[in-house]
């Protein structure tokens, strides 16, 4: 299958697992963060028994504990979920996550950051989408259960568990003292109500209810009085005990959602315009000269003003001139000054890398498109074709071709980056396609024009080429 992404979860209760089962079936990888003891009750559908276990099952996916950077690469790329001891999520800063969803249910943000990683979904009350998260998906029983929520919070905590079988805090088994957990039934037992079901210490724990023992703490936990230790279902299925339940499905579901969603708003493909050429050839900044009754320069960034916002995450222009920076920023470009020309193409190329630094490190891109201001008759259309039809081809390169001839711009997978920072002088990225030629894809334009860059000034009369 597929390798979408690396996602962290933050928790491996129930509801985290239902997650991270969706999301693993769908080809991301997944790292689930725990406490030393963890204290979730439904143990036979979560991941966090693989704490104290070292392995655990949840359905048809199998958790294990990893103990090492090394452990939790080998257990993720062999498609298994790896769970670790990380009480701080420290993982995230280590390993750099494209995506990271809080569903430790807490009812209150433990830490999470809406900069943590690209994408950062949160579960439940006590997080504000577009403050500490993207999106906010709802954990409430009910109507709204499992929707994004793209600006604000979730329905407020009520503190009582939604209806099952018509009863709500009555399926609860709670400790009756503080203590150590001892249980005397099993997940999957039927229990009448008054049934004894565990010890608090020396103290008994009674159910509430007729039912199925869906949930129960692990032996040796330490709990307080009234902590929650357990659940009764009250519509006796046992199946129901072994098997992800509506609500963590719901959830999963809408964590898959919001993450393809934001991905979808959120493009992971960059355009880097570069103008910083001397323009010797031409005698003069041709950069500046009228074509088709506007600077030169300015086409490519009129074109590029009228692509849709799903193709580009943002627009970088590089270049030494002055008027040129001006008029990026205007149109919406992060615009870098090149101060030493002279380095040649490969100095731009290397200025643009610099900015884009921290996406690189967070692995928030898949490719650098790059493209020059000397070529006015290029469209908006060849332009967003070759980045669209590039990421459908999964390959690493991509260019815009005209009847076997290759030109700009062109596209680079991250996987290239190394080679465009060792790119010296006059080299630009042509180089890099040329050494790998099976791995490049090629949009076909039906107008040779669109292809032609301007060097002279003959090169500006219609059909020069």
């Amino acid at each position: 299958m597929e390798n979408r992404g690396l996602a962290v979860i933050k928790g491996a209760g129930d509801l985290a697992s239902g997650i991270a089962l969706r999301l693993h079936r769908c080809g991301y990888q997944i790292i689930m963060t725990e406490i030393a003891v963890p204290t979730t009750v439904r143990r036979t559908v979560s991941f966090s028994p693989a704490v104290y276990l070292g392995e655990t099952q949840v359905e048809d996916v199998t958790g294990v504990r990893c103990h090492s950077l090394e452990e939790i690469k080998a257990a993720v790329s062999c498609g298994r979920i790896a769970v670790i001891v990380d009480e701080k999520s420290e993982i995230v800063k280590q390993m750099k996550p494209q995506i990271v969803v809080d569903a430790i249910l807490a009812k209150y943000n433990t830490g999470t950051s809406i900069t943590d990683a690209p994408t950062v979904i949160a579960i439940g009350p006590g997080f504000c989408a577009g403050t500490d998260c993207h999106c906010v998906v709802e954990s409430k029983r009910g109507h709204y259960l499992g929707r994004c929520i793209w600006d604000g919070p979730a329905i407020a905590n009520t503190g009582v568990p939604g209806l099952i079988g018509g009863y709500g805090l009555e399926r609860l088994i709670r400790a009756s003292d503080d203590g150590v957990f001892r249980g005397t039934v099993s997940i999957g037992d039927q229990v009448k109500a008054g049934e004894l079901v565990g010890y608090a210490g020396e103290t008994p724990i009674y159910a509430q209810i007729d039912g199925v023992v869906r949930g129960l703490l692990q032996d040796g936990v330490l709990v307080t009085k009234g902590m929650k230790s357990g659940d009764v279902d009250p519509r006796c299925e046992r199946k129901h005990c072994f098997t992800v339940s509506d609500k963590a499905s719901s959830i999963g579901g809408g964590v898959l959602e919001a993450i393809l969603c934001h991905q979808t708003a959120n493009p992971r493909t960059v355009l880097v315009v570069l103008a910083a050429g001397d323009s010797r050839r031409f005698e003069s900044n041709k950069l500046l000269v009228p074509v088709d009754g506007m600077p030169m320069y300015r086409h490519i960034l009129e074109e590029t003003a009228g692509l849709s916002k799903t193709v580009f995450r943002r627009k970088i222009l590089v270049s030494q001139y002055e008027e040129i920076l001006q008029s990026g920023t205007a149109y919406g470009f992060t615009t870098v000054e090149n101060r030493d020309s002279s380095l040649g193409v490969s100095h731009s190329i290397h200025l643009a890398l610099e900015a884009l630094e921290q996406e690189l490190e967070q692995g928030s891109l898949d490719g650098i498109c790059f493209a020059v201001c000397d070529q006015p008759w290029l469209t908006k259309k060849t332009i967003s074709g070759l980045v669209n039809g590039w990421k459908a081809g999964k390959t690493g390169l991509g260019t815009v071709s005209c009847r076997g001839r290759d030109g700009s711009p062109a596209v680079f997978s991250v996987d290239y980056v190394p080679e465009l920072k060792g790119l010296l002088g006059d080299q630009g990225g042509r180089a890099i396609l040329s050494a790998h030629p099976q791995e490049v894809y090629r949009y076909e334009t039906g107008d040779p024009r669109e292809l032609e860059d301007v060097d002279t000034r003959e090169d500006m009369a219609p059909g020069s080429r």
